[in-house]
């Protein structure tokens, strides 16, 4: 296999076959990301692609996940987009579900059956950073999108059978706007009605442009029982319709969290009551790490 720089994945990917499509990221301008910051986004020669999955097959024997990188590649036409799935699925056949990151602005550019011809091509799961509710934070992030943007792009995608894994950020507002980003991200949460929905917390590597910020003293941090304290407020407001699959369980969270919603709201919203009352239930500094 053949890649360009530091390939990421999301974590429920970790034991599928990687498929680099793009390199980078087209936007890569978000404050608080250091993921894309030595690549030039361009795209890959379809050819290429099309070798790298043909050398997949003939070292695995069998993969059941596959997942197409980098951060950036629903950007792709569906021309494009499907000569890759048709490739996978001529080769492996096994594969049960294809998954792929995008980006609201990428999802939007497509009709309703351009993306039902992705789901019927194998693209079964599609990840989204959305990192707050709150269109103040998404300005200030440089996120690129509006809110309503981010909750049409998802909806789409569901209501074309791709299930929607979405990602918000605890302490992304900082001390000064975390409530606001906690109310706003709970109802976005609701208005989405994503099949999965992950809360990391924010930290930050020297790459990122909010760390300087931080060291300025221009960007407060939430210390950990303030986190807690945001993401009970956010939960609080989190009110999904259709059944959504709920994590806080990544490295940088304080607390793990792991439930549906809403059938398992008020026993998560009783955890974090129980660790703001006993701040030995989380997670020490030196065990939080990406």
């Amino acid at each position: 296999m053949r890649y360009e720089g530091n390939i990421y994945r999301p974590p429920s990917e970790a034991y599928s076959l990687l498929i680099q499509v793009t390199v980078g990221c087209s936007h890569n301008q978000c404050t608080f990301c250091s993921m894309y910051k030595e690549k030039n986004f361009h795209l890959r020669k379809i050819e290429e692609v099309l070798e790298d999955i043909e050398m997949a097959r003939k070292t695995y024997r069998r993969v059941e996940k596959i997942f197409i990188c980098d951060g950036d590649a629903m950007c792709l036409s569906n021309s494009k987009l499907l000569v890759v799935l048709e490739k996978i699925k001529e080769l492996f056949p096994e594969c049960k579900r294809v998954g792929i990151y995008g980006s609201a602005k990428d999802i939007l550019r497509k009709t309703d059956e351009e993306l039902i011809a992705l789901k019927e091509a194998g693209i079964g799961i599609l990840y989204l950073g959305a990192e707050s509710g709150s269109e103040k934070v998404l300005k200030e992030i440089k996120k690129g999108v509006k809110a309503d943007q981010l909750i049409e792009s998802v909806n789409r995608c569901e209501n074309a059978g791709i299930k929607c894994s979405v990602t918000f950020i605890s302490g992304m507002a900082g001390k000064d706007g975390w409530k606001e980003h906690a109310v706003e991200t709970g109802k976005m949460i609701s208005k989405m009605n994503a099949s999965y929905v992950s809360l990391l917390t924010l930290m930050l590597e020297p790459s990122a442009p909010l760390y300087d910020v931080v060291r300025r003293g221009d960007f407060e941090l939430l210390s950990p029982e303030e986190v807690v304290a945001e993401t009970y407020l956010l939960l609080e407001n989190a009110n999904p319709t259709n059944t959504c699959v709920f994590r806080s369980n990544h490295a940088s969270n304080y607390i793990s969290l792991r439930g549906d919603l809403p059938k398992d709201k008020e026993r998560m919203l009783n955890q974090l009551k129980k660790a703001m009352e006993d701040q030995g239930m989380l997670k020490d500094e030196r065990f939080r790490m990406l």
